[in-house]
C-alpha cells in the first residue's frame, strides 16, 4: 500500500460524521476519500472509490449498517470498522451481526468522557491496523440452516471429555458456523474464549445462544463441568480469564496475556493440565499469537488439536503461529471444524 490509507466514513449523524472525519484527517497517514449518511450510499461509494477501510455505523436510514456490511463483504470485500453505540441490547446484537457478516473490529462512538486523545488514537491506530488485513468474501446466506456433518475415520473412536475453542479477529462468524453444526444434545462441555472488547462483549453469549442449536451462556466461577446440561457452551465473560481446575471452572482477574483478557492461552493451558488427552481444542482466525502455545500444550498432553486454515480465516495470525509451532494436529476449513466436533458426540473420555 503506497500513500495515505484511504478511508470511507459511513455515519448518519452529521455531528459524529464530522468528528470522525476531523480525527481521521488529522493524521497524515490517513485520508478520508468519501462520506455517506446511509448504508446504501455507503455501498455505492465503496464500489466506486474502493477505499482501504470503511468506518460503519449500525443505526442508519434507508439501509442499516448490518445490511451494508453484508453487501460490502459479499460484493466488494473491504476491511470494516464498526463504530457503534453500545448502550442497548439491540445495538449490541446489530454489532454482532455485522461482525458475523465479516466486519473486522468494533469501536465505541465518542461520548466525550474519555481522557483527551485516547479515543482519537484508538480510532486512528485501529484503522491503520485493519487496513492491512486481506479480507475474504462473505457471500449472502452463508449463515443459513446447517446440520451436523459427521466425519469418517478415527473421529468416532477418539475419546473426548471437553472441547475448547478460542478465536479473535473474524471469529464471531466462525463460531456461529461451527456451533450450528453441533447437535443440541452434544454430550461434552464446550468452553469458549473470543476476544471482544468491553463494553461490546456483554451480550455476545446471548446473541450466540439465539443462533445455535446448543445453549450458550457465560461461565460462572466455581461451577462444575459435570453439573452442566447437555449441549452447553460456556463462554469466558468480558475481562475475565477462564480456566479449568479439577473439573470446575474458575474466573480470574489475572494479568493480560498477549494484551488479551480473556486469553485463549490461559484457557488452553489449564485444559492441558486438567484434561490432557481427553481434550479437543480448536484455534480460530485471529490477529497475534494468543492460543498458539496453549494449543501446543494440549497436543503435548495427548489431546486433539485443530487450527483453522488460511483460506477461511479472516486473519491468519493465531492459527499460523500454532501451525509453525507444530501445535496443530490438523488444519481445517471452518465448516469442517464444526463437523469434527460434532463427530465426537459418541466418544467419551474420563468425566471432567
Amino acid at each position: 500500500m503506497t500513500g495515505p490509507i484511504r478511508v470511507l466514513v459511513v455515519e448518519d449523524s452529521l455531528t459524529v460524521r464530522k468528528r470522525l472525519v476531523e480525527v481521521i484527517s488529522a493524521d497524515p497517514e490517513l485520508r478520508v476519500v468519501g462520506e455517506a449518511e446511509d448504508g446504501r450510499r455507503g455501498i455505492e461509494l465503496c464500489q466506486r472509490l474502493r477505499p482501504d477501510v470503511v468506518t460503519l455505523d449500525m443505526m442508519m436510514p434507508v439501509m442499516t449498517g448490518v445490511a451494508a456490511a453484508e453487501y460490502i463483504m459479499a460484493y466488494c470485500p473491504t476491511p470494516i470498522l464498526v463504530v457503534s453505540a453500545s448502550t442497548n441490547r439491540g445495538e449490541l446484537f446489530r454489532t454482532y451481526d455485522a461482525l458475523a457478516a465479516g466486519a473486522i473490529d468494533v469501536l465505541d462512538k465518542p461520548f466525550g468522557s474519555e481522557p483527551d486523545g485516547v479515543w482519537e488514537e484508538r480510532l486512528r491506530s485501529t484503522l491503520k491496523l485493519i487496513s492491512h488485513i486481506k479480507v475474504i468474501t462473505h457471500p449472502r446466506g452463508r449463515l443459513g440452516a446447517m446440520r451436523p456433518l459427521p466425519l469418517p475415520g478415527r473421529e468416532a473412536a477418539a475419546r473426548t471429555s471437553l472441547v475448547a475453542i478460542g478465536g479473535s479477529t473474524g471469529s464471531p462468524a466462525a463460531v456461529v458456523e461451527i456451533l450450528r453444526r453441533v447437535p443440541a444434545d452434544y454430550p461434552h462441555p464446550i468452553l469458549l474464549v473470543v476476544h471482544i472488547n468491553e463494553p461490546f462483549g456483554t451480550a455476545f453469549a446471548e446473541w450466540l445462544d439465539g443462533l445455535s442449536p446448543v445453549r450458550v451462556r457465560y461461565a460462572r466461577d466455581g461451577e462444575r463441568l459435570s453439573e452442566r446440561g447437555r449441549g452447553t457452551v460456556l463462554m469466558a465473560p468480558p475481562g475475565r480469564h477462564l480456566t479449568v481446575e479439577r473439573g470446575a471452572l474458575r474466573l480470574s482477574d489475572g494479568p493480560e496475556r498477549h494484551s488479551c483478557k480473556p486469553s485463549v492461552d490461559v484457557l488452553f493451558e489449564s485444559v492441558a493440565r486438567d484434561c490432557g488427552a481427553d481434550a479437543l481444542a480448536c484455534l480460530l482466525t485471529g490477529m497475534g499469537r494468543d492460543g498458539a502455545q496453549g494449543l501446543l500444550a494440549i497436543r503435548q498432553a495427548g489431546g486433539a488439536t485443530i487450527a483453522q486454515d488460511e483460506a477461511t480465516s479472516v486473519v491468519f495470525g493465531m492459527p499460523r503461529e500454532a501451525i509453525l509451532l507444530g501445535a496443530a494436529e490438523r488444519v481445517l476449513p471452518v465448516h469442517e471444524i464444526g463437523a469434527a466436533i460434532a463427530a465426537r458426540a459418541g466418544s467419551a473420555g474420563r468425566p471432567p
